[in-house]
């Protein structure tokens, strides 16, 4: 006899199924757009639900924006969540942001400037916060913990690098060559790979990525290609924590499941894995929405 959270992951599973291709700039419903003054400068927001709720921030990857998960904000809102989420400096409508306006001004995007802003994003309401690292944002996450862990109440690492150090080299295919590319050339071979959608996504996903590239500073994306080849290793950290972990990530992600496992297991996380690519948060928001109220639920705070 299925349980209640298998029915609910079966209907999940079949909203995810029927999800049509949107134009992914058009704001959703009791969605607001805003502006976040972090130390790098000022971040593009999107908010929904009641400022009273439990706060859940959810971070972008490189060549990412905060319209990553707007069909994942109307359902976290809807869960009784206060849910936001921001363009990272020099991405997209957060362009303006970057490492000349830091005191003293700085001339290379670095770990820091990541790690300070969302810091930043986390003291500017109510705290503890449940927050979710999408890509390279899990690693800017974990050291944001490392340093801050009183403002987390809870981790997502969602398609997160799983290995520190020369994070690329586990990628399937390509990854022993990783190590040979520059961060100017991996950006370059990213965006090339972006604009002639390799990733074979729908039309209106396209436009979007496609849009961005307007306006995302290349230098962004070539530091942190570059950051992403010397990630440091918080994995003991983060298993000694008592806060619910979550790693989710597609069966067909840019690194292998096995990989993911093996992190999942060495931070103490429960592993969430869906039948997608390396962007859940895009084509499965109703399950893996699923999953983080379910370890939202779990923490003490709760």
């Amino acid at each position: 006899m299925a349980t209640g959270i298998d029915e609910a992951r079966a209907e999940a599973r079949a909203r995810d199924a029927a999800l049509p291709d949107i134009d992914w700039m058009l704001v959703p419903d009791g969605v607001t757009k805003g502006w976040h003054d972090a130390p790098s400068g000022r971040l593009a927001t999107l908010a929904a639900g009641d400022p009273a709720s439990p706060r859940v921030v959810l971070v972008p990857g490189v060549t990412g924006s905060k319209e990553d998960f707007v069909l994942m904000l109307p359902l976290l809102a809807a869960a009784g969540y206060r849910v936001e989420s921001f363009d990272m400096a020099g991405q997209f409508e957060s362009a303006d942001a970057g490492p000349e306006n830091l005191d003293p001004p700085r001339k290379s995007y670095d770990h820091d400037l990541f790690v300070d802003d969302l810091i930043s994003v986390l003291e500017a309401g109510s705290a503890p916060v449940h927050v979710l690292g999408y890509s390279f944002a899990g690693t800017v996450s974990q050291i944001a913990y490392s340093r801050r862990p009183e403002l987390f109440a809870s981790v997502t690492l969602l398609s997160a690098p799983p290995e520190p150090g020369q994070g690329f080299r586990g990628v399937k295919v390509l990854g022993p060559f990783t190590g040979l590319a520059t961060g100017r050339v991996g950006a370059a071979l990213m965006i090339w790979g972006v604009r002639n959608n390799m990733n074979k996504v729908p039309p209106g996903r396209l436009a979007l990525a496609r849009h961005r590239f307007a306006f995302t500073r290349r230098q962004s994306v070539r530091d942190i290609i570059s950051l992403m080849k010397r990630a440091p290793d918080h994995r003991a950290l983060l298993a000694g924590s008592p806060m619910p972990k979550l790693v989710a990530v597609g069966e067909h992600d840019l690194w292998p499941l096995e990989l993911h496992q093996g992190f999942a297991e060495a931070i103490g996380a429960r592993l969430a894995v869906y039948p997608t690519g390396h962007s859940p948060c895009e084509t499965t928001p109703h399950e893996l929405v699923l999953d983080l109220v379910r370890t939202y639920e779990s923490a003490p705070s709760a």
